[in-house]
This record gives C-alpha cells, structure tokens and sequence, in this order.
C-alpha cells in the first residue's frame, strides 16, 4: 500500500501544463482524467508526454484514445468492463485507472476480497493525501464498469519487431478467431463437395439401373439440401476472408506509416524518393498475396486432405496415379525456383530505377519546364521502361516453362484417368461406371489445389522479394528506440555547446570542429559565414536531428542527448529557406494540427509574422484553401505562414535557417521589423547570408571551415574580425560605392 502510494509522488501537473491545476484554473474532469493516467503510467516508470494525448477543445476523447496513448509510450493498455466482483478481486499491487460517469477518474491502489472494499486515490489530490476506501454501493454510484490497465510491455510489441517474413506470418496468426472460423468453413465446405459426386454415382450405379423413382426423390432433396448450405457457408466465408483482409490491410498500413515517420531526417535526405516509394508499394502486394492467393490455395489443401481418403476408398489404384503426378509437378516447380528468383530480382531492380526517375521528375518538373529537359527525361523514361520490360520478359519465360512441362500431368489427372478407369472395368470388372464418375469429379478437385500451387510457389518468390526491399526500409535504424524516455524540461533557453565535433556520414571532412559557445536565455544570436562553415550544421544538432557528435550540446545546463527527442523539438520553433506548406486552409497550415488551439491564436501568431496584412486579402481569408505545392501563394507569402507555424506554440527557442533569404526586400524588411518582437522573451538563432538580417542580434558567430572564428557585436566584428568585415564589405560595397559618388560631387559642387 505504502510502496504503491509512494510511485504515485510527483503526480501533480507542472506549472505550464494545459491541463489547469498548476495555474489557478480549475481543473475539468478531462483534465483529472488524463492526470490519473499519467500517474498510473508514472508508477510503472513511464513518464508520458501529455501533448501526445491530442484533445481537441471541448472533445471528450474515448477510453481507445487512451490505450493508443500508452501503447506509443511503449506500455500495454486495454480499457475494458469490468463488474465489482471483478474489479474486488484484483488483488496485485498495479494501479487500475477507473473511467467515472462524470468524465474524471479515480485510480485504484489496493483491492481487498475478503472486506469488499476497494482503496481509490483522487490524481488531482495533494501528493501526500491517503487513499479512500469505497464500498460496492458508494462506487457504483460514480462508476459504471470501465476500467483502464496497464503495465510494461513483456517482450517487444508487434509494432516494434523488425519487418520479414516472421513478422508477416505472426501478423496472420493474430487473427485466431477468424481464421478459425474460415477453417470451419472451409472443412464444411469440402465436405459438401463429397456429396454431388457421390450422388452422381448413386444416381448411375442404383436410380437409372433400376429405374427408382423414390431414389431418384430423395437423391434430389439431398442435393437441394447441400446446395443451399454450401451456398450459404461460401457466403460467410467471403465475409469473413473480407474481414481478416480488411484487418490485415489496416494494421499494415499502420505499421509501415508509423516506422517510417520513426526514421531519421537523414535517411530520407540520402534515400531516393523513389526507391521509398517503391518498397512502400511491396507491402500492398504482401496484403494481396496473404488474403488472395495463399489462402486460397490453403483453403483448397484442406478440401484436398479429406478428399485424398474418399478417393483411395473408391479406387486405390487411380489414386496412386493422381499422386504421382502430383509429385512430378512439385518437382518441376522446385526445379524453376531458384533461376526464376534472380530474374525476378532483376526485374524488380529495374522497376525500382523506374520509378526513381517518374518521381524526381514530378518533383522536379519546374525545373524540366524551365530548362526545356523534357527530351532529357523521355529519354531517360524509355530506357528505364525498356530495361523493366526486357527484364520482365524474361522472368516470365522462364516461368512459362514449368506451366507448360505440368500440362501433361495435368492433362493425366483430370482427362486421362478416365481412360484408365474404363481400361480398369473392361479388363476386370474393378468398380462401376458411377464410381469411375464420382472419382473423376473428385479428381478434378484435386488438380486444382496443386495448379495453384504452382502459382503459389512463384508468387511466393515475388513476396520474398516484395518483403526484403520493404524491410530494406522499415528495419533502418529509427531516430530513437524509446520515443517516451528522456528528460521533458521546461526551458529557459540557455544554449551550451562544449568541444562539439560532428562528421557527416561518408565525408572525411569534420562539420563541427571543436565549437565551444555559451549564449544566455533570451538571446538573440546570428550565424554567418561561408556556405559550408557548419551554420546550419549547428541548429541540426539542436533540433536532435544529429545525435551522433563528440562534446556536449545542453540546454539550461542538460545534455540535449538526455532530453525526450519528441519534447525537445515540440520546444523549438523553426524555419527553414524552403517551407512545405500542407493541402489545407491556411488557418489548418499555421495551427499544424495541435489540438486545443483556435483561430484567435493563428490570427495572433500571424500578425506577430507579419503574415495578417496579407492573409486578409486573399479571397477567404484565414480558410483559403492552399493546394499541393501552394500556387497561390508568392515565396514570400509562403515564408510567412511558415514563421507564424513556428510561432504558434509559443515557443522557448526559435531557428531561423535562412529565413528571409527566398523574401523579397518588401517582405524581408516587414519581418525583421517584426524580430525583435518575435525574439521578446525567448532565444532565437538566426543563420542568414545576409548580414543585415543579424545586425541587431545581440552575440554574432563568425564560422569558417566548421570552426568558431569569432563572437561579438555587429560593430565589434566589423572592427576585429577580417572574414564578417569582407563580407560586409561585399554585401555593402554598392551602398560605400554610392556615398563615395555623393561625396565626389558635393566636392565638386564646393569647388565651383
């Protein structure tokens, strides 16, 4: 009880939390709610990070919003119901959130059978408040049965085990219930295929030799009878086929979108878009082959094994025939594997080259227009094509092959066996012209099976070609393997950087050099130098979008490798020389979907960017519809709207990566009018080419070849630093050339 109670220390939401108590604002039931998960997570070790929980204003989330948010923490959570015998009965020590009528929560520390009593703790109480004991009567007034439960994940969950062909095979497997059911189905269903042919035979050997009637009757009514069930069985079959296919389809998606967002920065910076693309689209034809062709054919071997023990009952002989040609196509299917899995290999390789060029294409088609490549790039497109088309040619030659040598046998099983059959009766009198029928029906049910699994054994080369390149993919390294540890400070805004050195992966150059700086919260610090000198590299590492780098990089004194990645970046404001704008209105773009928050604070963040005078002007205002690549906004539109984005979450630190280099003077000159506005109460770092953007900033960084040459004032450094006096030279040398003509002519006007 004590130790329980003692986990739960620290509960108490923090002053900036958005979820009231620590303010003064009253708390809701929400608000309750969340902070009795949060504790009962926080008792496990699992610190959550509340912005995670996406609420939108006034939103009442359901108890599945909450086990999605423990489950990406890493946690395994169920929010079931529960009755009190149940809930009494619960006797380890785990904490159990309780979901009240009223929208809070209460959570449960100790339960004890033998008293009929449960001990409740209120998460929005004091941290040294003891737990209420409740009775059956006092609870169920409060509660109507749903519970939340959780505890650490035993082993690694579906969601971050590595993809192959394992992986897929468990991702089946987990639909037990309904597999089962289609098994039973499917058994039924072989079953009922026994029955026409053996009332064929019936209907040859007994009703027409002597010619009943009454036979003939009931014969028909059986018949009747099967062929409406197996009507209906095959219905509820399709469906549920269409369900594990539904199922499947989802949590693949879901799965391959969330480890690829898992992926760092960098592997999409040196992984073609293409090639992504590519091995993305494998997974569809996983989906298809696991509820098409494999289930089918595994379908088809269980009416196979219950029609192989007829057969051998009604003709023994003619069985062993259908076998043996069985085994002939088998081997001649194994034979044709190897050779035809390298040619699919290279057809595959060919497609991916092909798509490679149709996406850089279409990304870069204004670049194609201007420059008039389109010849370039049909050119290059028909080559591509023609490669994958040779290559696919000959992979399904070679495939051809095998169809034809099974042919043959194919041909002994389904028409020849007849003859041997006919030969059997004639030369002995073994069976009966009604046997020879309902074996031959029976037979053709047997080829069939084996027909696809010719097919199957070439698709299954297809998908294990299909599942390497995804996992090619989905199993690189992620950005962080436990995306909920790590520190979640409030920030100041204090920066440290302390010998940092930093290499980028293939170059023998060092980015970072030995940078040592020290900037107070509330600064304004400006990165200049030449393009390569490691600007950009410096605001990389702070973002987390690096990890890989020698020294220390803290923030108000931790060391950034320590802080949560997701909270760390949730802290910064950024913009880049190049924003991408979602489709969307123009208020959805700035809000970047965090919930809770309104127009009120776009329009706020808006004109603190100097984008409201603008957004007023266009046609709907702040719900402007911006299409796919934003036509409808100039560059410096579009840069705007980016700074406002960053500025909508009030953000502790705000990086300016060239910022205002794609803005027009106009439009430059509004938004560093609006910096010092922007910069009031919170660090900015500002890496600009043009030095006029940095001259109010308060420290200037001078860097040259991934080192720090030089910190101080803009007129310190005009004064002592020889690189930043040559580039304010250079950027100015119009203005000094223009006051040098002016004071040439007022002397000249002097001197007449």
């Amino acid at each position: 009880m004590d130790s329980i109670d003692g986990k739960f220390q620290g509960s108490e939401p923090s002053p900036r939390t958005p979820y009231g108590g620590g303010d003064g604002t009253p708390r809701t039931p929400l608000d309750i709610r969340i902070m009795a998960v949060l504790a009962a997570a926080r008792f496990h070790g699992f610190e959550l990070d509340r912005d995670d929980m996406r609420v939108a204003k006034g939103e009442s989330p359901p108890p599945a919003a909450f086990v999605r948010w423990l489950q990406n923490a890493g946690l395994w959570a169920r929010a079931t119901q529960m009755k009190w015998r149940q809930l009494v009965s619960m006797s380890d020590s785990r904490p159990v959130v309780l979901f009240l009528k009223d929208g809070s929560a209460a959570v449960m520390v100790r339960a004890d059978a033998s008293r009929n009593l449960v001990w409740l703790k209120d998460p929005s109480s004091s941290f040294d408040s003891d737990p209420v004991a409740v009775d059956e009567l006092r609870l169920s007034q409060a509660w109507a049965g749903t519970v939340l439960l959780l505890r650490p994940e035993r082993g690694l969950a579906q969601e971050d085990q590595p993809f192959n062909v394992q992986w897929v095979i468990n991702l089946v497997l987990m639909e037990k219930k309904l597999l089962r059911d289609i098994i039973i189905g499917s058994v039924t269903l072989a079953v009922l295929t026994i029955f026409p042919p053996l009332i064929i035979m019936t209907v040859v050997d007994r009703v027409v030799t002597h010619r009943s009637w009454s036979t003939l009757t009931m014969v028909a009514g059986l018949l009747v009878a099967a062929t409406f069930y197996e009507m209906v069985i095959s219905w509820c079959r399709r469906m549920q086929i269409l369900f594990v296919a539904t199922r499947l389809d989802a949590k693949l998606g879901l799965y391959t979108f969330r480890r690829l967002l898992g992926l760092p920065i960098d592997f999409f910076e040196r992984m073609p878009a293409g090639q992504i693309m590519h091995a993305l689209n494998e997974t569809s034809k996983i989906k298809q082959f696991l509820t098409g062709r494999m289930l089918s054919t595994a379908l088809d071997f269980i009416t196979l094994l219950i029609i192989i023990p007829v057969l051998f009952i009604l003709n023994p002989m003619l069985t062993w025939v259908i076998i043996a040609c069985s085994a002939c196509i088998l081997m001649i299917i194994l034979a044709f594997m190897p050779p035809y899995r390298r040619l699919y290999r290279k057809y595959i390789e060919a497609e991916i080259a092909k798509g490679v060029t149709l996406v850089e294409t279409i990304h870069g088609i204004r670049t194609v227009k201007s420059l008039a490549m389109e010849q370039t790039q049909k050119d290059e497109w028909d080559k591509r094509t023609a490669a994958a088309g040779e290559a696919n040619l000959a992979a399904q030659k070679l495939a051809n092959w095998p169809a034809t040598l099974v042919a043959p046998f194919e041909a002994v099983m389904t028409r020849f066996v007849i003859l041997i059959g006919a030969a059997m009766i004639l030369s002995d009198g073994t069976g009966s012209v009604g046997t020879l029928f309902a074996f031959m029906m029976l037979s053709g049910r047997v080829a069939q099976p084996l027909v696809s699994l010719s097919k199957l054994i070439e698709d299954l080369e297809e998908q294990r070609t299909a599942v390497g390149y995804a996992a090619s993919i989905l199993n690189s390294r992620p950005e962080t393997t436990n995306p909920s540890a790590g520190l979640r400070p409030r920030f100041d805004g204090a920066v440290s950087f302390n010998k940092v050195e930093f290499t980028y992966p293939g170059s023998r150059t060092k980015a970072l050099d030995g940078v040592s700086f020290d900037i107070p919260p509330g600064t304004m610090l400006g990165l200049v130098g030449r393009s390569g000198s490691g600007k950009s590299t410096i605001t990389r590492l702070l973002q987390g979008i690096n990890r890989d780098y020698e020294g220390f990089v803290k923030i108000d004194g931790m060391d950034l490798r320590e802080i949560n990645l997701t909270h760390l970046r949730r802290s910064f404001g950024v913009v880049l020389q190049d924003n991408f704008l979602f489709r969307g209105t123009i208020r959805e773009n700035i809000l970047g979907g965090r919930p809770g928050l309104t127009l009120t604070d776009a329009v706020r963040a808006a004109r603190l960017a100097g984008a409201e005078e603008f957004i007023e002007r266009m046609p709907m205002g702040y719900e402007t519809f911006i299409e796919e690549g934003s036509p409808n906004l100039s560059g410096g539109q579009r840069q705007r709207l980016a700074i406002a984005r960053a500025l909508i979450h009030d953000p502790r630190i705000l990086i300016l990566d060239e910022a205002t280099s794609a803005l027009d003077p106009e439009s430059e000159a509004l938004v560093n009018a609006n910096i010092k506005r922007i910069a009031h109460g919170r660090t900015m770092v500002i890496v600009s080419h043009r030095l006029s953007s940095i001259m109010d900033c308060h420290q200037i960084m001078v860097m040259d070849r991934g080192k720090v040459v030089d910190i101080g004032t803009h007129d310190e450094l005009v004064e002592r630093c020889a690189i930043y006096r040559h580039l304010w030279m250079q950027q100015n040398r119009h203005i000094d050339a223009a006051l040098e003509r002016n004071a040439a002519a007022a002397a000249l006007m002097q001197g007449n």
